[in-house]
């Protein structure tokens, strides 16, 4: 636990944070003794939460009721952090609550939904990345879907977004390993969560069996962080995992060759 918290502390920034995971991922964090900062558009989950790890975990809690497909999304949840030492940031959110064929849905609807996964995940990235490069320490995890491995119908958009989350996650592990900062991808499948429930509900659907836990989730997920870059949910053996880790190494080599000057290329490690 203490060396949890001397990597990834003194504070950690949840996007998405008011149940499900995410909320499993803050009491997760705030047991290792780090202290929260909690996002998410509900208020009062917020605040119960908050009241919830202050009590058993003695750490600090902020919350921030942000909505994340806002367009200044970001904007408020740097704010909320204001000067303090982030070393942990987790992007939970960015749930498909539509589960719709694409031209059933507003074009609106499907850019709040790439608001959340794209734009501001990737603003949020920048700035707490930044800040930990810095510093030479932290943590980057992005939670993502196995989604991000096609598209089917009623995953257009949701899908393209989760891609572009997994695509995003390794190529950062790759940009800031040698700074020490960890990025992990964290691929899920069906996971039993608030909206994932009230989404089946509203298509007149039962519960599936076998459903994956949020404790299980933010426990693997913390666990795996420091390994990196991508951890496909159920893959029992570590070999996909490290298959991913000499692709996108492969990939920055050859791609050196062309785009930075041939010193340059030659000198990178893989």
């Amino acid at each position: 636990m203490a060396s949890f918290a001397q990597c990834y502390g003194p504070w950690a920034v949840i996007l998405g944070a008011s149940d499900g995971t995410g909320a499993a991922f803050a009491r997760a964090i705030a047991a290792a003794g780090i202290h929260c900062i909690l996002v998410a558009r509900r208020e009062q989950p917020l605040a119960d939460l908050a009241a919830e790890l202050t009590r058993e975990h003695s750490v600090e809690c902020i919350t921030a009721p942000v909505d994340l497909a806002d367009a200044d999304a970001s904007v408020q949840v740097i704010a909320a952090a204001s000067d303090r030492e982030v070393g942990l940031l987790v992007t939970n959110a960015g749930a498909d609550p539509h589960g719709a064929l694409f031209l059933e849905q507003t074009s609106a609807a499907w850019e709040s939904l790439l608001a959340i996964n794209i734009t501001n995940t990737l603003r949020c990235c920048h700035h707490f990345g930044g800040l930990m490069r810095a510093r030479r320490r932290g943590g980057l995890l992005l939670v993502g879907s196995g989604a991000c491995r096609g598209g089917a119908a009623r995953l257009a958009t949701y899908s393209g977004a989760k891609a572009f989350v997994r695509c995003f996650a390794e190529s950062l592990w790759q940009e800031m390993k040698d700074d020490n900062v960890h990025v992990l991808h964290l691929e899920l499948t069906t996971t039993d969560t608030p909206s994932f429930r009230k989404l089946l509900a509203e298509k007149g659907r039962k519960p599936l069996r076998g459903m994956t836990s949020p404790e299980d989730v933010a426990r693997v997920g913390l666990a795996r962080l420091a390994r990196g870059p991508n951890y496909f949910w159920g893959q029992k053996l570590g070999l996909r995992a490290s298959l991913r880790r000499t692709r996108v190494r492969l990939v920055t080599h050859l791609s050196g060759k062309f785009i930075l000057e041939p010193a340059q290329a030659d000198g990178q490690r893989l």
